[in-house]
């Protein structure tokens, strides 16, 4: 017998690329299990699908970093709680100390969804009952016909997994000018942000008061220093600058629709800008400038 149900969960994480950098992104899950019935004739309750099955994919890897740890290019180590990361891409190289919950292991050369499903169905193997047999889980993104950024960022002040100095989103934007759509301004958008990591000014310190690893080799010439001290513990973050665009507040999807409102106004004073910005898949916010 099989059981299924899809669009189960969205999970918004960041990976490291060698090419891309740190990449922000939403992926859907669906699943599929086979089993035979329990005793109430059922494979699994749906409300456990929804509570085991979604907890457990939810907790190990999203608002996560996704390292993929058989990378030539990702160097870590984990002393205790704690975990140096260091990786070289094509865009720079990037540094992280954080607690380890900040980042998911993954034990392969890149992430994709290959990679990402094997992880998931590990984890999801040792919490469901012994009458599911197996597990098949489909990873999807969004389909978009209209522009669309990845971005990473963190949120010292949020009390759950957002403030994890490292998790993303693959987000698209609507832009109305006086009223009319105008696909220009989502496609500005979509080039400024693409890839990007949004640091908030207020986050900002030099890489040398950084505590990274011994060979960690940066300077405040090439990169941008992050520090903060959140709920969860410790976060800092070494970006290079061709990467990043600082914010001078915090990046919530509320403030960010603000300042693309507020960008756009400060570009054509004599525009009326309606700007609808997603946080990923489904939920966003909406600002009015001019």
């Amino acid at each position: 017998m099989q059981l299924f149900v899809k669009d189960l969960t969205v999970i918004d994480f960041s990976y490291l690329c060698p090419i891309r950098g740190m990449v922000g992104e939403s992926w859907i899950v669906d699943v599929l299990l086979d089993g035979g019935l329990d005793d109430q004739n059922m494979v699994l309750d749906f409300a456990k699908v929804k509570r085991t099955i979604k907890n457990t994919i939810d907790d190990v890897a999203d608002h996560r970093l996704l390292i993929p740890t058989a990378c030539s290019e990702v160097r870590w180590q984990q002393k205790g709680d704690r975990v140096w990361m260091d990786f070289s891409s094509q865009k720079g190289d990037i540094h992280l100390a954080c607690p380890s919950q900040a980042f998911a292991l993954i034990p392969t050369d890149i992430i994709d969804y290959e990679s990402v499903n094997d992880f998931l169905k590990k984890a999801l193997r040792e919490v469901l009952p012994e009458n599911v047999q197996g597990i098949s889980l489909t990873l999807r993104s969004e389909v978009l016909n209209t522009p669309y950024y990845h971005y990473s960022h963190g949120l010292r002040k949020h009390d759950g997994n957002c403030q994890r100095i490292a998790h993303g989103h693959r987000s698209p934007v609507t832009v109305f000018e006086n009223g009319i759509a105008e696909p220009k301004w989502d496609q500005y958008w979509a080039d400024r942000w693409q890839d990007v990591y949004l640091g908030t000014e207020e986050d900002l310190v030099s890489v040398n008061t950084l505590e990274l690893s011994k060979q960690t080799n940066i300077n405040d010439e090439t990169h941008f220093g992050f520090h903060y001290m959140a709920p969860q513990g410790d976060f800092q973050l070494a970006m290079p600058k061709q990467c990043c665009d600082l914010i001078p507040h915090d990046t919530t999807v509320e403030l960010l629709a603000d300042y693309m409102a507020s960008t756009l106004a400060s570009k054509v004073p004599e525009s009326h800008f309606k700007v609808i910005a997603y946080e990923g898949i489904g939920k966003g916010a909406i600002a009015v400038k001019g």
